[in-house]
């Protein structure tokens, strides 16, 4: 059996619309042709993601999410150079 892939912007409106009509996902999932599980997924990764609310546009939001991965990778770099200056300093002055 192949899995059927959506394009992210159905995703995208059904997430909103399951956020609008609250305890009704099993509603909006059968409105919209999808198991309620799937539909399920989706608005659990767009809370864990942010995934912001629609009033951005498509651009923004793939800005503001290539901005967050970007922020990320400085972040775990940044604690990189921390580490490796702590390591150093060790070296350099042995107590």
């Amino acid at each position: 059996m192949t899995r059927k892939t959506y394009p992210l912007e159905f995703k995208l409106d059904a997430v909103a619309l399951a956020r609008e009509n609250g305890a009704q996902m099993a509603q909006v999932a059968r409105d919209l042709g999808l198991a309620k599980t799937t539909l399920l997924n989706w608005v659990r990764k767009a809370e864990k993601d942010d995934i912001p609310r629609p009033n951005l546009s498509q651009a923004d939001m793939s800005e503001l999410r290539e901005l967050r991965r970007r922020n990320k990778l400085l972040e775990q770099e940044a604690e990189v150079m921390r580490r490796a200056v702590g390591y150093l300093s060790r070296e350099i002055n042995p107590k």
